[in-house]
């Protein structure tokens, strides 16, 4: 799975989501995926703007939470995901990577 077959993955698993009411982000390697839940619908997008939730992991492990390989618990705690901003955005991004 590249990066654009995870931003299609993000893209439609978010218009099946409630809006969030902050925008959320995503740092996958050097790419970035920007979630904007500040509107009626959630809008997914490549572009780097402030959020107030990033969350900062490589694709293989991202790929790994996807499946259910890797617990999200585990992998921020081991250090493979770094979370920055709103730690209660960050658990509703689980919605959107299952």
């Amino acid at each position: 799975m590249n990066i654009e077959n995870i931003y299609t993955a993000i893209k439609d698993q978010a218009a099946n989501v409630a809006p969030f009411g902050a925008k959320l982000k995503f740092v996958i390697g050097d790419q970035v995926i920007l979630i904007d839940g500040t509107g009626a619908s959630n809008v997914v997008s490549q572009n780097d703007e402030e959020a107030a939730c990033t969350i900062s992991t490589d694709a293989d492990t991202f790929i790994q939470l996807k499946s259910g390989e890797l617990n999200p618990m585990m992998a921020v705690m081991s250090g493979k995901v770094k979370i920055k901003g709103d730690m209660g955005l960050a658990m509703k991004l689980q919605s959107l990577i299952q």
